[in-house]
């Protein structure tokens, strides 16, 4: 039996055997050299042939690679500018786990998302991942984390962080100190503020003065804790250093004056900046209105906000509303009013708090129906009233005697989804007292509690006043002395109603041992003060 070589064999010398043309003397395995040799090269050229082909293969994969870190990473940062920063760590997890990490730069933008978004744990445990796994932290990642807790009002945790990365040899620069000199001058610290800015410039080996924005940032400060002399030299020392000074120092300034009621010296810089070619911007214009407004020269501050519009200053809700604010506080609500309808016709539609003010301003002055109107108008052009927009109806009603309206205003209001607060409860409770209604004043009271609302000073002092009018002494005292024992603080008002209304009923006794305690009370006050 022939194996299966074997047979091969025979049929290879079959094969031969038949052909004529070679001799029989030849070796016929000579020829299965040649193939082989043959089938060796083939194979040769057959595996230069895969190499060839598979560089490329890897190139093209490293490109593909390239181009996919590119696009996840900018992926990254656009979903960051979205505020989308949930997806963000998601696509940033999914690269990790592929072993790709997303350069510092990226990171700073998942920092500052969660910054933007007050999620700073989160934005602490990232920072503590870049520190562990990688990409280290930057300057730019700590100055991001510093801000953040700077704009949640949180200075000590800042100062903490900035401590942090000056522990970690990374040197604060300008920036820095821009962001925590200005949280610092926010809280009023200024002195703390100044002790910060030497630190730095001395590791900063920066001897020179602090820069513009640094100095502005101080400046404001310094003005707003009521400093105009130190907030002045450093105008001065910014002006002899020939620092190139902007809209911005210049609105500082502006604004530091309007603030001490220095309005020449606000107009004085105002032609100033003109002069050196500077622009006044809205917070320009908002700044010198306000300080008008303060000092009630309602003419000028009307001039200045149709000055505006003239140069191409467009004002902005704010400029609206520091002038209705400022009229409806005189009392003229008429030309508060037409404000309202210039808004209104520039296609701008005020926030619920201006429409509060004309309505409050018309209850006020006794017009009920000019304020309900008001309010028809807000609802038409598509602004819900709020609380306050019911108490400023309520105290209209309260106003003219309507104590049913007013009541019935109270219903309204749970009907829109809203509830009474304290003030309505007061304002209702004190229309019932006044009309002698005592009982519905004490359901008002139990409504109040049972809400949820603890009674404050205004409404035991209308109570005092409903029980003195009906002559219900000992109620109104139990009241007084309840007051005392609840710790609230006690001004004049019960006093002068309980002795008032002992002096009408002839227990002048009475009268004078209350006014004794709160004389003494007073005094004892006034040396718990000046202690």
């Amino acid at each position: 039996m022939a194996t299966m070589d074997e047979r091969y064999q025979l049929r290879a010398r079959d094969w031969y055997s038949k052909q004529k043309d070679y001799d029989d003397k030849r070796d016929p395995y000579a020829v299965f050299n040649v193939l082989d040799t043959m089938l060796k090269d083939s194979l040769e050229r057959l595996k230069t042939m895969r190499q060839s082909i598979s560089l490329p293969d890897v190139g093209f994969q490293e490109c593909t690679l390239e181009v996919n870190y590119a696009k996840h990473v900018h992926l990254i940062r656009d979903l960051c500018l979205l505020r989308k920063v949930g997806a963000a760590l998601w696509l940033r997890r999914k690269m990790i786990h592929k072993c790709v990490v997303p350069d510092v730069f990226t990171h700073n933008y998942l920092v500052n998302g969660l910054c933007k978004t007050g999620d700073l744990e989160r934005a602490d445990w990232l920072i503590r991942e870049m520190v562990e796994m990688g990409p280290s932290p930057n300057r730019a990642t700590f100055n991001t984390f510093i801000k953040g807790y700077c704009l949640s009002d949180n200075v000590d945790k800042a100062l903490y962080v900035f401590s942090v990365m000056v522990n970690s040899d990374i040197r604060p620069n300008r920036v820095t100190c821009n962001i925590l000199v200005h949280a610092l001058c926010k809280k009023g610290l200024l002195e703390e503020a100044w002790k910060l800015l030497g630190e730095i410039l001395e590791e900063e080996k920066d001897k020179e003065s602090p820069d513009l924005i640094t100095s502005t940032i101080l400046m404001d400060g310094h003005f707003k804790n009521g400093e105009m002399v130190q907030a002045l030299s450093l105008w001065d020392e910014m002006v002899q250093k020939n620092i190139q000074i902007d809209v911005v120092a210049y609105n500082v300034l502006i604004h530091g004056f309007c603030l001490s009621r220095q309005m020449k010296l606000a107009y004085r810089y105002f032609c100033e900046m003109l002069k050196r070619g500077l622009l006044p911007d809205v917070f320009t214009y908002n700044t010198l209105i306000n300080g008008l407004c303060k000092d009630g020269k309602f003419e000028e501050a009307s001039y200045i906000h149709g000055v505006m519009a003239r140069i191409g200053v467009t004002p902005d809700p704010i400029s609206y509303k520091i002038i209705i604010q400022g009229l409806c506080i005189y009392g003229n609500v008429g030309r508060a009013h037409n404000f309202l309808v210039c808004m209104l016709q520039k296609s701008i539609v005020p926030e619920p708090h201006i429409w509060n003010v004309i309505i409050d301003c018309y209850g006020r002055l006794g017009d009920p129906d000019s304020a309900f109107s008001i309010r028809d108008q807000m609802l038409a052009f598509g602004v819900l009233p709020n609380v306050f927009t019911f108490n400023a109806l309520v105290h209209a009603q309260v106003k003219g005697g309507n104590i049913a309206y007013a009541y019935s205003l109270k219903k309204e209001m749970l009907l829109s989804g809203l509830y009474p607060d304290v003030v309505t409860y007061n304002m209702l409770i004190g229309a019932a007292c006044n009309l002698g209604h005592m009982r519905l004043a004490l359901q008002l009271h139990d409504e109040m509690l049972r809400q949820g609302y603890e009674p404050d000073m205004i409404t035991y002092t209308e109570l005092i006043r409903g029980h003195c009018l009906r002559g219900n002494m000992e109620v109104a005292e139990e009241l007084f002395a309840k007051i005392q024992k609840t710790g609230l603080p006690i001004d004049h008002v019960p006093f002068q109603l309980l002795i008032k209304k002992y002096c009408k009923i002839g227990k002048f006794d009475m009268a004078y041992d209350l006014y004794q305690k709160w004389i003494t009370r007073d005094q004892r006050d006034y040396h718990l003060h000046w202690a």
